[in-house]
């Protein structure tokens, strides 16, 4: 399954969490961009914000979010030469 664009707003919501402070959450405020409140909500119905306009990740939100994280860790840091 390909990453969407749905899916892309999503992950970069979840990667915008600082995981060393749990205590730390996000505030997607309404005139941020539609696909950023739309991402937003739906992480929030999907059961990985506590509020529908960012608030704290849940555990379930947390485990997304470390494995956004991982992910982008790993695509970001591979040379070139290691895709070819």
């Amino acid at each position: 399954m390909p990453f969407t664009p749905d899916l892309v707003d999503e992950l970069n919501i979840l990667a915008r969490f600082d995981l060393a402070s749990p205590q730390q959450g996000l505030k997607i405020h309404t005139t941020a961009a539609p696909e950023v409140v739309a991402a937003a909500q739906r992480l929030h119905s999907k059961g990985l914000l506590t509020q529908v306009d960012g608030g704290y990740l849940t555990s379930l939100g947390r485990d997304a979010a470390e494995n956004a994280h991982a992910a982008l860790t790993i695509l970001d840091s591979l040379p070139m030469s290691a895709h070819e």
